[in-house]
């Protein structure tokens, strides 16, 4: 009697212990309780997908160096990676692998550590640049007394993308004005990239297709007039019949709009709000995000119907509407009211072109030259990695198209005016141009230039920005 109670509180207790093994692993996917430690704000989305970055002895350093390369490797190329694994393996610097691997990106962003990760995803001290720039003063005596801790938070350097901060870059946009003259993005159009990839428009003959609802017949068919795929004469058999012998698809997946927008589709992939679908997740909802979102868009699954109407394809609506639906954080906010919004108000009301107003998918989607077919086109940039961390990633995309880039630099360097969405001038100056300047022409004062903002000043010295 005594083992059959025994016997029947071990079996209890196991079933007890499967119930909740399988609730937290089936019933609350997005609670990986069984995690080494939580993950940085770059992989939280894909943490379920161990697979992405390990192998199955999770501890193959070649074979994690592998996966970052091979979601990184494109984007580390196009911006010319500045310490790349070639500095590395170079013999010649063999010794500075003492304190840092940096053959190895997990050398620096080592993953599930959140207790000992920076900005950037960075598991180094701040002051890591010390290893290799020890004696950077002798070469750069402007730089005698700087704090190592300062050197990539003062809008000087970036480890990685650095394009818009190389001195030659600097000298070459010195003394440019707070706003240019000719303000405005770059455009082109659907037509033409249909043109290069060779695909046919199938133009819309006048007649409801047979499978749409004739409730819904009008409305659709007035959306899709007055949309992007109308002005371009992508008819319906384009995205509902793409092939020739296929039957109609009253419900085509995203995968279609891939076939004339590789690479659009290829950047919503490659940023935070395709992620998953890359590695075969279910679509990201705002409710999981780590930002701030807005409780009514909680469940809206994330694909590219979610900012362009499948038939509206309305790119004025998915600018700024489509991101304040979801985004709740101060930055957001702030964007009504701002000098930007205004710009974007004039557009509205048909006085600005709408290459010179500024909406949320200026900065943060924003059009850049591209090669596609061996040609330049402009195309948006759908990975939001690609302008959004570190900031200065903005300048050459982005604030370049209508501000000086001593400007650009000093509004990126104040969190307070990012939170405001630059409603204001930016208080504090960051001296890269004067420095650059002032190497080279030695001894020349530059017009405008404060002895507190000359290489020397105490102000430069403790690499001071807000």
């Amino acid at each position: 009697m005594a083992k059959s109670a025994v016997w029947f509180l071990w079996v209890l207790a196991s079933l007890a212990l499967a119930s909740v093994l399988g609730y937290e692993l089936l019933a609350q996917p997005q609670k990986p309780h069984f995690l080494p430690g939580e993950s940085t704000v770059g992989h939280y989305q894909i943490e379920l997908s161990c697979g992405t970055c390990h192998t199955e002895s999770f501890s193959d350093r070649e074979a994690i160096q592998a996966a970052c390369m091979d979601c990184h490797g494109d984007e580390l190329k196009a911006v010319r990676d500045s310490h790349p694994k070639s500095k590395f393996t170079d013999p010649r610097n063999a010794n500075r692998l003492a304190n840092i691997d940096a053959r190895y990106c997990a050398a620096c962003h080592t993953e599930h550590a959140l207790e000992i990760t920076n900005d950037m995803g960075v598991t180094q001290p701040k002051d890591f640049c010390l290893h290799c720039h020890q004696d950077i003063a002798e070469d750069r005596p402007s730089h005698e007394g700087m704090a190592f801790d300062t050197c990539a938070s003062s809008g000087c350097h970036n480890y990685h993308d650095n394009q818009a901060l190389y001195e030659d870059f600097l000298l070459a946009h010195a003394h440019e004005p707070d706003l240019l003259s000719e303000p405005g993005m770059p455009t082109d159009g659907l037509a033409r990239m249909m043109a290069l990839a060779g695909i046919e428009a199938q133009p819309f003959d006048g007649r409801k297709p047979v499978e749409v609802d004739s409730d819904t017949w009008q409305d659709v068919h007035a959306e899709w007039s007055a949309s992007a795929h109308g002005e371009a004469n992508v008819g319906c058999q384009n995205c509902h019949q793409p092939e020739d012998n296929a039957s109609w698809n009253n419900h085509p997946d995203t995968s279609v709009c891939g076939t004339c927008h590789q690479q659009e589709q290829a950047g919503f992939l490659a940023g935070k709000h395709g992620m998953r679908l890359a590695q075969e997740l279910s679509a990201m909802t705002p409710r999981q995000a780590r930002q701030p979102m807005k409780e009514s868009a909680a469940h809206r699954e994330l694909t590219c119907n979610s900012c362009h109407a499948p038939h509206r394809q309305d790119t004025v609506a998915a600018a700024v509407d489509a991101c304040v639906g979801c985004h709740d954080d101060e930055h957001t906010l702030a964007f009504e009211g701002s000098p930007h919004h205004q710009t974007w108000t004039d557009f509205l009301a048909g006085g600005r072109p709408r290459e010179q107003a500024v909406s949320c998918a200026s900065c943060h989607l924003p059009r850049l030259e591209s090669q596609y077919q061996g040609e330049a086109v402009i195309l948006v940039q759908h990975n939001q990695n690609a302008t959004l961390r570190p900031n200065e990633k903005m300048v050459r995309g982005t604030c370049l198209n209508c501000h000086g880039l001593e400007f650009s630099l000093d509004a990126l360097a104040s969190p307070e005016l990012i939170r405001s969405n630059f409603s204001g001038p930016p208080e504090h100056h960051v001296p890269s141009i004067d420095m650059a300047l002032a190497r080279e022409n030695p001894g020349v004062i530059q017009p405008g230039t404060t002895q507190e903002q000359l290489p020397n000043s105490d102000k430069t010295q403790k690499g001071e920005r807000p």
